[in-house]
């Protein structure tokens, strides 16, 4: 989310929030390639074993890789290190809190990172980010819609490059998408789904049986294209587990009390008043059931960044502590409201003898069949002569 501004909260039709304007457009145009250097604090700074513990759990892996110190110590890197996706948490350019186009609506909708070393245990991480385009498109979600793309580097504090790449959100107008967005009117016509016993337990066993791969390597030679990875699920989500990922991840915009008076005195146009009247934050998309209806979404909804760590979960369980994964580009296509759950589906669509690296392709999918998410992977694995 970015800031936002309202007029008429509980009017029914009239204009409520912000609009993109012309000038507003130009002005942002003019930061692309410029570094940012006025930035908001991260979420992390450092790599330590409880940043890590609190966002392995916040996208509900517990791979011991990240959560077992004594495990991990055994392992190929010699102590703990952070899912790849914990980059995430260490830059708030990256996880989607961009600036410009004051009181629209935006929404992370991608990313395409290349990883060059693992996050170790006790890596202070120096980040920069600079805007590198700002594209027009025509959506159903809302009509006229604009992609701001940036470009983030990530360093260790001795200067070692340790990820790079491009996450993108897309900027709409609230009032347009709910009021003329024909994405997802079957989604608000159909009715929200109430669980069975049977359709929980299908759910729960996938969850009983998920493979995590761990110490027992995964070669290079014993990978052929047209392998499928094993099904990875995902909810029923809830409000609980959006939130479980905001405690990991760090939401920009959750203060309490006096620090969120401090955040909406310095920026006013984050204060939307909610049903009480009390100003508070455009994040609360996720967890307040009106406000995300009034952005034109059609319920409180998951983070993008969660889904993109959800889809690098499948990969890190399938590879192995021994293999590293190299790249990942991720799509954000459907929203996942409370009470949605996804089952992501991956194949092997290519292996490269030369650094033996793999190619992953997922899609996911949530109950109804609509496509959440998509994902290509770039895997590096151990060949068989290297262990």
């Amino acid at each position: 989310m970015t800031q936002g501004t309202t007029i008429d909260i509980d009017g029914d039709g009239d204009q409520r929030f912000a609009t993109i304007t012309d000038e507003a457009v130009e002005l942002l145009r003019r930061a692309i390639g410029l570094p940012i250097v006025d930035t908001v604090e991260p979420w992390c700074y450092e790599v330590t074993r409880d940043n890590i513990r609190h966002y392995a759990h916040g996208i509900g892996d517990d791979n011991p890789m990240w959560c077992d110190p004594e495990y991990a110590k055994a392992g190929p890197h010699g102590a703990l290190v952070a899912p790849p996706s914990f980059v995430f948490a260490l830059n708030r350019i990256l996880s989607g809190y961009v600036g410009g186009l004051p009181g629209v609506h935006a929404m992370w909708a991608g990313a395409d990172l290349h990883w060059l070393q693992p996050l170790r245990l006790g890596t202070e991480i120096k980040a920069t980010a600079h805007l590198k385009d700002l594209v027009e498109h025509q959506t159903r979600f809302a009509g006229r819609a604009f992609q701001q793309i940036y470009h983030v580097e990530l360093s260790s504090a001795e200067g070692e490059l340790l990820c790079e790449g491009d996450s993108w959100v897309f900027r709409t107008e609230r009032d347009a998408a709910r009021e003329r967005g024909t994405k997802y009117e079957a989604v608000k016509a159909a009715p929200r789904p109430r669980y069975t016993q049977e359709e929980l337990r299908e759910i729960y066993d996938a969850y009983e049986n998920e493979e995590v791969r761990g110490s027992v390597p995964r070669y290079f030679e014993n990978v052929k294209v047209g392998d499928t990875l094993p099904v990875l699920v995902k909810g029923p989500m809830t409000v609980t587990g959006f939130i479980a990922y905001a405690q990991g991840w760090g939401g920009l915009y959750i203060r309490a009390n006096k620090l969120a008076y401090q955040q909406i005195r310095k920026h006013p146009g984050l204060g939307i008043p909610n049903s009480l009247g009390i100003p508070d934050v455009p994040e609360r998309v996720h967890w307040e059931e009106e406000f995300a209806l009034a952005v034109g979404t059609p319920g409180a909804y998951d983070y993008g960044p969660e889904r993109c760590s959800w889809l690098t979960h499948q990969l890190t369980n399938w590879m192995g502590d021994d293999g590293f994964l190299v790249r990942h580009s991720s799509q954000i296509r459907h929203h996942n409201i409370a009470g949605d759950w996804i089952r992501i589906e991956a194949t092997v669509t290519g292996v490269n003898a030369d650094d033996a690296t793999v190619t992953i392709d997922q899609k996911a999918h949530n109950q109804d069949g609509n496509l959440s998410a998509t994902g290509t992977g770039v895997v590096r694995l151990p060949r068989k002569a290297q262990l």
